[in-house]
Parts: C-alpha cells; structure tokens; sequence
C-alpha cells in the first residue's frame, strides 16, 4: 500500500468531511459546514440536494454502489443515502451512538437495510464488519464492478471497546493509562474489523481488482485518551492535530507496496482521483485535484503550490454559531 505522510481531513469533526469525501467539494459549498445532528437547534448542516456525489458518479458508470456503516449526512428524505447515489444502504444514519451495543442516539434507532429500520444485536463495529462482507459475498459472481463505501462509528466516543479486546491491551501494556488503553482497544477492534474485510476480499479473489483506502474524517480526541505526536491539538481543532489523519491506498500494480507520498494532499482529491482511476467522468464543480499520479508513484510538485481551507461551524461556549477557518497557503498556516 501508499501510505500519504501529509493528509488533511476537510475539518476536524464528521459531517463535513463525509460532505467533502463524496463530493469533492468544499463542505461549506455543499452545505455542511458543521455537524449534522437530530435536534434543529444543534444542527450545523444540511447536504445540498443538488450536489453530484461519488456514489452518483459511479451508479452513472455502471457500478453497483453500496453505502455500509455510519452514514451522518441526513436523517431525512432527500439526503438518505439511496437518494443520494447509493443503491444498497445497511448502516447507521445518525452522528454517534450512545452505545456501541443498543445502538441508539437520544433514544431513536437509526439503523437501517435499505429503508427498513432494524434492530440487530451486537458490536456496532463487528456488526457493520458483517455487513460490509455479506455486501461483497453478493458482488462475488457480479460481473458488475462495485463501489462500497465502509464508515465505522469506532473510534468516535463512546469508547466503547469489547471487553476482551480491552483485556489483550491491559496484558500486553499493564501501565497504561485506562483510557488510553480503552482507545487502543477500541481502535485495535477497528483494526482487526478492516482486517477481515480484507481477508474476505482476497478470499472472494477480488483484491487484486479492487482499490481499497483507508482514511479518517478528523484527527484523535485528546480527552479520550488520543495522541497525535507533535501536532497541535485534536479533534474539535483546526491546529494540525485536529487535521492531519491516517491515509493508505492499496491498488494493486499500481501503487507500490511499502511506499509513501510526503506532498500534501486532503479529502476533496478523493472523488477525482477515485473517477479518474476508473476513467468515469469526474468534470463538474470538484475543488479537489486528482491524485493519480502520486498514487502512480510520480512527483506532484503541484500540491505544495495550492491553496487549501479548512472550516468547522458550531454552537455552544467554544464557538457561539461562528465559523473557525484556516488556510494553507505558500507553506504557511
């Protein structure tokens, strides 16, 4: 896989990086410059039905589209996600859940198949784990190629880690911090989870054709137990720390396995990026740029040269409804 030294979440919280990856867009130019969430008065966006998504895109072009997971870019019709490009939606629509095991937020079960609410029992992460491989059982035989979009709740508050995950964290570091182990223990889960994914796909014989990446949609939150190294702040922050995030695509003979990019590079290149490696037409209003040739293992001096924005809406003390920003501009924050 390539491994991207410097890749920037869109913002520092859910919604409008999630807004950002399926659009190419700026958040705020789609409509999410903040969190999405179930109450009115606590809510910072609401997606722009108009804007062209990657699910759209690719549904165009012939792929099956699936959306499993965590979904948080609206509760409602127009923006669930089979309106928004997605032919198979098995996931959660809400922002977090109050607990990984009932799955509720404020007491409303959002988890659906398709449009049927269901109440399963289990780890949210091992569940959607489960879903994300029955999906790719039944693109086995499919001649059709397919786009799956996999977003896991974990390691978002609660941390909320299966005991026996918690316990091999404990043996292995007795002096760690209980909430740091806890946040180890629920990302290891997370960790392992991906694992399966991708033992199921080699499984299937369907990893040497598929594009897989891992990414992040906010850096780790400091009072949870999180460390983000030498960056600045976490999550909630437009400091580094609450930008700079994991990244690593693994496309077989293309990128090259051990490999790293050090030019930076942030959620809205991903739509162009995704069309262009599928050749589908990716013209339109993107603000992203097409990262193929760093994926290809070729300069892009370009990328240090572009501008980049970052923003976060929010209520409460901290933010009083303003907008924070910050820019990117001639190596300078």
């Amino acid at each position: 896989s390539l491994v991207f030294d410097r890749f920037y979440a869109n913002s520092c919280v859910c919604s409008p990086t999630r807004a950002s990856l399926l659009t190419g867009r700026y958040p705020e130019s789609v409509g999410v410059p903040g969190v999405i969430r179930t109450h009115a008065e606590d809510n910072w966006g609401y997606f722009d039905p108009a804007a062209v998504t990657l699910a759209d895109r690719f549904q165009a072009a012939g792929y099956h589209t699936a959306a499993i997971g965590k979904w948080h870019l609206g509760l409602e019709s127009p923006n669930l996600p089979r309106e928004r490009g997605f032919a198979r939606f098995h996931g959660f629509l809400g922002d977090m859940m109050d607990d990984y095991l009932d799955h509720r937020r404020h007491g409303i079960n959002y988890l659906r198949d398709d449009d049927q609410e269901i109440d399963p029992t289990g780890h949210a992460t091992d569940l959607f784990t489960d879903w994300a491989i029955a999906e790719l059982d039944r693109r086995a035989d499919d001649a059709e190629p397919f786009l799956m979009y996999l977003a896991y709740n974990a390691p978002h508050t609660p941390i909320q880690p299966p005991a026996e995950v918690l316990e091999q964290v404990r043996r292995r570091a007795p002096t760690m911090p209980e909430p740091r182990a806890k946040l180890a223990a629920l990302i290891e889960h997370l960790d392992a989870s991906i694992g399966r994914v991708l033992n199921h796909l080699r499984h299937l014989e369907l990893d040497e054709s598929t594009i897989v990446i891992f990414t992040s949609d906010n850096g780790g939150q400091l009072d949870v137990g999180a460390n983000n190294g030498p960056w600045r702040d976490g999550k909630q922050s437009l400091y580094q720390g609450g930008l700079l995030v994991p990244f690593a695509v693994r496309w077989p003979g293309v990128t090259a396995a051990g490999s790293r990019f050090s030019g930076p590079a942030m959620t809205i290149d991903l739509m162009p990026t995704l069309c262009a490696a599928a050749e589908i037409d990716g013209s339109g209003a993107v603000d992203g740029l097409s990262l193929l040739n760093a994926w290809r293992g070729k300069p892009m001096p370009d990328l240090d040269r572009r501008e980049m924005f970052f923003m976060r809406r929010e209520g409460g003390a901290r933010y009083a409804g303003e907008t924070i920003r910050a820019v990117v501009h001639d190596g300078w924050k």
